[in-house]
């Protein structure tokens, strides 16, 4: 199983480990070097060796760089990040708000006579280092490969992960992997396309339905494959990591460092996500690469429905043992329990659960200002007791046989006061648009996540996070191409698991989000329907009830009201058949109508 390390600096390392950093920088005459949180395989997760930017700067957020130049060392971070890094880096970084400031940009700003910035070309996907490129080279910096810089400084850095890798069974796949192979391979043909590059862990584990634990709380294993339109897997893995495990028949098993080998020998044209395939590997090709986008991509986020229905069952089972948790949690009188209790008693919970492999993500327990920080990860030094008046932000998942789950509840301690109260009635209006929204197919997620935005935009307000993000099935909790984000140009297909979660943050003072799981659907036809218009719509995988406490109920709409009402007579039906007596009890009182 996953071995844990703590690998991040604390502020107080941070100086000496820059100096380091800085002193290879003077070894290999060069100006800066990039640090992202990344890894060779480019997923948003990594094991603890590939943790850098933790190690170097602190820092501990799921997205975010270092540029460290000689005189100034820049952490660059998105909206989501700005209250938590200001917590953990030293002073020697200067935190920069990205996107809003590019890294060109700023490396124009700090090198304006030019120079020389490295970077390992395993961390950085292609796309990236050309587009840096194009933007550096006219004012005069080169971006030059390297070895990693911070690895040649880090001597305790951990081993690479070697964990060993299981079957996913068929039950919950929907699809024997034979069959995802042949019809990729398909797609390659009908595209004139000779193979396709896969590096992603989750694309690769979904392909072969596999399942690993490289990588905390993601049932992924790392490894590399080459799909050949002829239906062939090139599988480039540690065999050691698959002891026991027949692999279907159209998949090679190579040794990793042959990697680079076989793709030097493609020919024709390879299919390639240019977003997340290393700069090293496409030196390597000398075939023709084709920015079409991994092959696995698509398919693997339009959910068969074996996926869709392991899912639901996870998710009705999964919330049994929050609400357990709420009902305990509200039996706890104010000053008597702290974040970390709760963490403790949720993760209990879930173990009931015979399926249960994991939690799906580090538990967020934040109550106060500590809710205010979005990705917020309690520690014996920030852990807060639940005082009167605070409110506390609940952000969990889990990790089943038969699906993923992440959820998030917004829950008053003691009495909340009127400015908490209209905000979280905003949040909830925009939760409930979205859930009830209609749309035609074809749109992506940036046609429809201002929708969520609305209430909030309304008073002036707003949230710095995508609205929601795509869901695997037991693989990533966060998975993509889909997402509801103004980013995000991918169409929403029936079959994608997101999640819709709007929040509102007041730094130093309090958070809310409220989030549940949704799956896209055929819309039912209305009387009013247009003949042939094909529409989309929701079906809701989460079932928890909506702290009523935090509602202003005459702020709703009659539509909004009947949605609410309609939910929680839900969450009554499917979940309170599983309860404790007590935990029963809290139930019927969380649902009543409003």
């Amino acid at each position: 199983m996953f071995q844990s390390f703590d690998v991040t600096a604390r502020p107080e390392q941070g100086p000496d480990r820059l100096e380091a950093l800085r002193s290879e920088l003077s070894r290999k005459e060069v100006d800066g070097f990039l640090v992202p949180r990344a890894d060779a395989h480019q997923g948003e997760y990594v094991a603890p060796r590939d943790e850098r930017l933790s190690w170097l700067t602190g820092f501990t957020g799921s997205a975010g760089f270092c540029a460290a130049l000689h005189d100034i060392a820049g952490v660059f971070i998105d909206g989501r990040y700005r209250t938590q890094v200001k917590q953990q880096v030293a002073d020697v970084y200067t935190p920069v708000s990205w996107p809003e400031v590019s890294l060109a940009a700023w490396l124009i700003e700090q090198l304006p006579n030019g120079g020389s910035v490295a970077y390992d070309p395993w961390l950085h996907p292609t796309k990236e280092i050309r587009e840096l490129t194009a933007r550096l080279a006219p004012k005069g910096i080169l971006l030059t490969q390297t070895e990693n810089l911070v690895d040649r400084v880090w001597t305790d850095q951990p081993a690479a992960p070697a964990n060993p890798v299981f079957p996913h069974p068929l039950d919950y796949a929907g699809e024997t992997a034979e069959s995802k192979i042949t019809r990729l391979a398909a797609s390659l043909r009908a595209a004139g396309q000779s193979a396709a590059i896969v590096t992603l862990p989750d694309n690769l584990m979904w392909l072969l339905n596999l399942r690993g634990s490289d990588i905390a709380r993601n049932p992924v294993a790392h490894g590399f494959a080459i799909l050949h339109a002829d239906a062939r897997v090139d599988l480039f893995m540690d065999a050691n990591k698959l002891a026991g495990i027949t692999l279907p028949e159209p998949v090679s098993l190579h040794a990793p460092e042959t990697f680079l080998e076989a793709v030097a020998a493609l020919t024709g044209t390879v299919a390639v996500d240019e977003t997340t395939l290393p700069q090293a590997v496409a030196d390597a090709c000398a075939a023709t690469l084709e920015p079409a986008g991994d092959p696995c991509a698509l398919p693997k986020a339009r959910k068969n429905t074996a996926e869709i229905e392991g899912s639901a069952a996870a998710h009705l089972r999964d919330g049994a043992a929050v609400v357990e948790t709420l009902a305990w949690l509200d039996a706890q009188p104010p000053g008597t329990i702290t974040e970390i209790d709760v963490v403790k008693h949720l993760e209990d919970q879930r173990r009931q659960d015979n399926a249960l492999r994991d939690i799906s993500f580090e538990t967020i327990s934040g109550t106060g200002p500590n809710g205010a920080v979005i990705h917020y990860r309690v520690t014996e030094e920030t852990n807060r007791t639940l005082a009167a008046g605070d409110l506390l932000v609940l952000d969990s998942g889990a990790q089943y046989l038969d699906g993923t789950t992440d959820i998030t509840r917004t829950l008053a301690v003691g009495t909340p006061g009127d400015e908490e109260r209209a905000a979280f009635t905003r949040v909830l209006q925009g939760m409930i648009a979205i859930s009830r929204l209609r749309w035609p197919r074809g749109l992506a997620g940036r046609d429809i996540e201002a929708i969520g935005r609305v209430p909030l935009w309304s008073a002036g307000q707003d949230f710095n996070h995508g609205l929601g993000h795509g869901v695997g099935a037991y693989l990533s909790v966060h998975e993509g191409p889909q997402r509801l984000s103004r980013m995000s140009h991918v169409p929403l297909e029936p079959g994608m698991i997101l999640s819709n979660e709007p929040g509102y943050y007041r730094e130093g003072a309090f958070g809310i989000r409220i989030e549940n799981l949704i799956v896209v659907t055929p819309a039912e036809a209305l009387p009013t329907s247009d003949q042939g218009r094909d529409m989309l719509s929701w079906r809701t995988l989460t079932f928890v009830p909506i702290d009523r406490r935090l509602i202003d109920a005459d702020s709703l709409c009659t539509a909004e009201k009947d949605w609410l009402n309609a939910y929680h007579a839900e969450v009554l039906e499917k979940i309170l058949p599983q309860l404790s007596a007590g935990a029963a009890e809290w139930l019927k009182t969380a649902c009543a109508p409003l």
